[in-house]
């Protein structure tokens, strides 16, 4: 509405601008007034690309009615990163979304301790070996006595007895880090390695136990809405979010491969990159309804039904690199060419040297 006004407000000053023209423009008009000179070739580029600015306009009505039409015909998991250790959200045709239950809560308390004592460097990391800089110790102060409040409590969680063993000493070993720093009025950088090297261990367990708790978890929700959905299991739709650094092994979409299998990675099964940790179902779903349309679009007109999965330049663009390094001299550095409709895992597959797992870290 007020866009609606402002757009009238505008065609009236114009329109009296130029009965004012002939006969001179009032003083209020000056500071806006003056002679616009377009030519002919920018009046034809604006529209031009005023086609394109409509079509995302066109695009997200649609998209619309895409989505109420594949969620009538095709059950779709959604599952979300979270710091609870992720959301799944199942749709199904004529019924209200389910949300699946949530990870046991000893899963959040062995990220918490974990969390903790990655956090101390980020308090001390600025401030390594620079005695003349104190800012760090009202910051330490306070979070030691979070830490003094979690060790005090930690019996009465609900954590089996050897992790809660393990989570012990992590935290009196934060606490002895943290008044290390403090009677000492600087941070060296040996007592920070030192401190480091000491929590590893105690660290990996917490990691090793957190994604069985999780796993665990998500293997039998996904056995059960399999076994809920019996045949439509096969048409069946399921997308997970991530962000970069999580995108290598992701635990929610690998478990959700083990159910989906190979056939349908790429296909029914999508991995969907955002730029941050958390996004919404509205917009996850957003993202499965935009792919699954273009699709459509692209077996209309190319025949090809996974051709706009992929960047639908990318095949010149190669080309065209491959001619532009020709010319300069260079080598052109690409990846293999990959099939459209490719049931290749969306992340790092080729092997090699090197460590892959925490285990291999010795």
């Amino acid at each position: 509405m007020k866009i609606s006004r402002y757009l009238a407000i505008v065609a009236i000053l114009l329109c009296s601008g130029s009965i004012a023209n002939a006969q001179g423009l009032p003083a209020y008009m000056a500071p806006i007034a003056g002679k616009a000179a377009t030519t002919p070739s920018e009046i034809a580029t604006k529209d031009l690309l005023a086609l394109n600015t409509g079509m995302f306009e066109l695009y997200g009505d649609a998209a619309k009615i895409f989505q109420k039409n594949i969620v009538s015909k095709h059950p779709v998991i959604l599952g979300l990163f979270s710091g609870a250790g992720g959301r799944m959200i199942l749709y199904r045709p004529g019924l209200a979304p389910m949300d699946a239950p949530q990870v046991p809560i000893v899963y959040q308390l062995l990220k918490s301790v974990g969390h903790s004592t990655m956090a101390l460097v980020q308090v001390v990391g600025p401030y390594v070996d620079n005695p003349d800089n104190k800012s760090w110790r009202g910051s330490m102060l306070a979070y030691r006595s979070r830490m003094q409040s979690a060790l005090d409590g930690l019996d009465a969680t609900p954590m089996e007895a050897g992790w809660r063993d393990n989570n012990r000493i992590i935290l009196r070993n934060n606490i002895a880090f943290m008044d290390e720093c403090i009677a000492k009025g600087v941070i060296p950088f040996s007592t920070l390695e030192a401190f480091g090297k000491k929590q590893a261990p105690y660290l990996a367990k917490n990691v090793a136990w957190a994604a069985q708790t999780q796993v665990a978890h998500w293997m039998t929700v996904l056995a059960e809405w399999k076994a809920q959905l019996g045949a439509d299991w096969d048409k069946t739709y399921a997308a997970s979010n991530t962000i970069y650094v999580a995108r290598q092994n992701n635990v929610l979409f690998s478990v959700l491969a083990q159910f989906f299998g190979p056939d349908a990675i790429n296909s029914r099964l999508l991995l969907i990159e955002t730029i941050s940790f958390t996004t919404t179902p509205a917009d996850m779903l957003e993202s499965v309804t935009r792919i699954i349309a273009d699709r459509s679009v692209g077996a209309l007109f190319f025949g090809n039904y996974h051709l706009m999965d992929y960047e639908l330049m990318g095949g010149d663009a190669r080309a065209a690199i491959i001619a532009e390094t020709g010319k300069r001299g260079m080598t052109p550095f690409l990846p293999p060419a990959v099939p459209f409709g490719s049931k290749q895992w969306p992340t790092l597959v080729t092997p090699g040297p090197g460590p892959a797992a925490i285990t291999d870290l010795k």
